[in-house]
C-alpha cells in the first residue's frame, strides 16, 4: 500500500499551512506550466489521481468537465477536499473516493484526462498504476503528471550545500540508484520513490502513451523578479512534468 503520510497528524498540520495549500492553484508555482499542458476541459471526464484538497477537481468542473472523480488515499485529504466543495447539483460534478493507486482499478475507456500533481512519487508500484491509467482512457485520452524532480529526490540527504567558496550547491548522490529515499520532511520517515527521468519516460512509452511535452520546471525571470528566493531553483529543477497521449491498445499489439 502507498505510504499513507498525509493521515499522519503531525505531516498534516504542516503539509495544511504550506502555500500550495492555502492559496489553491496560484499557490503552485508550476501551475501555469502545468495548466498549458491540458487539453480543454469541455465535456471531458476527468480522474485526479492524488487529489489532495481537491484544488484541482474543483478547477476542471469550473472550466467545463462533466465529470470529475478524485482519489486519495488520506482521509484527511478526501475530508477537507469535500468540505471545500460546494456542489449543489443534484448529481454532484464531483465525487471523491479513497483509492490505494498502487491498487488502483477504474472502468475501460472511461475518461478522457488522467492528472496527477506531486503524487506519483509516492508510488512504489508505478508500472502497475501506469498500465491501470492506460486501460481507464479512451483513445486519444491523456494524461498530465508532475512529481518532484529525479535530481531532487536522488540525494539521502536532500538540501543546500556550501562548497569552499560559500557557494550553494545542490548534492547529486545515488542518482542510477532507484528506490525508496526516507526523509524527514514535515514529519520523520517520510517515504518517496526516487526513479531517474529515463524511467518516466520509458514507463510511458512502454505502456503504449506518446509523449506529448516534458518539461524540467524552473522559475521564470518573472517569478524569480516576484519572489527572488526562487531563484536556487533555476540551479536543479524542483518538478518533472510530462503530458502524453494514449497512442495505441497493447492488448492488440500482444496478438
Amino acid at each position: 500500500m502507498t505510504q499513507n503520510i498525509y493521515d499522519n497528524d503531525a505531516f498534516f498540520s504542516g503539509y495544511s499551512r504550506l502555500p500550495h495549500s492555502t492559496a489553491a492553484l496560484d499557490g503552485a508555482p508550476e501551475w501555469p506550466t502545468l495548466r498549458a499542458m491540458l487539453p480543454a476541459m469541455g465535456n471531458l471526464r476527468v480522474v485526479d489521481l492524488g487529489c489532495g484538497f481537491g484544488w484541482f477537481c474543483r478547477w476542471a468542473r469550473e472550466a467545463g468537465a462533466s465529470r470529475v472523480l478524485g482519489l486519495d488515499v488520506s482521509e484527511n485529504m478526501l475530508t477537507r477536499a469535500r468540505e471545500t466543495t460546494p456542489d449543489p447539483a443534484p448529481e454532484p460534478v464531483i465525487v471523491y473516493r479513497r483509492a490505494d493507486l498502487e491498487r488502483l482499478a477504474l472502468p475501460a475507456g472511461s475518461f478522457d484526462l488522467a492528472y496527477s500533481s506531486l503524487a506519483l512519487h509516492y508510488v512504489e508500484n508505478l508500472q502497475a498504476l501506469i498500465e491501470s491509467v492506460h486501460r481507464a482512457l479512451t483513445p486519444d485520452g491523456q494524461l498530465v503528471i508532475s512529481v518532484e524532480h529525479p535530481i531532487y529526490t536522488a540525494p539521502d540527504r536532500p538540501g543546500w550545500i556550501k562548497d569552499g567558496s560559500g557557494r550553494e550547491t545542490w548534492p547529486l548522490d545515488r542518482y542510477l540508484d532507484e528506490g525508496p529515499r526516507s526523509t524527514d520532511w514535515l514529519a520523520k520517515g517520510v517515504v518517496k520513490q526516487h526513479r531517474t527521468v529515463g524511467t518516466y519516460l520509458n514507463l510511458l512509452l512502454e505502456q503504449g502513451f506518446a509523449l506529448s511535452r516534458v518539461v524540467e520546471w524552473g522559475p521564470t525571470d518573472a517569478q524569480i523578479a516576484q519572489h527572488p528566493q526562487w531563484a536556487a531553483e533555476r540551479h536543479r529543477p524542483p518538478f518533472l512534468l510530462v503530458s502524453a497521449r494514449r497512442d495505441r491498445d497493447l492488448s492488440s499489439d500482444a496478438g
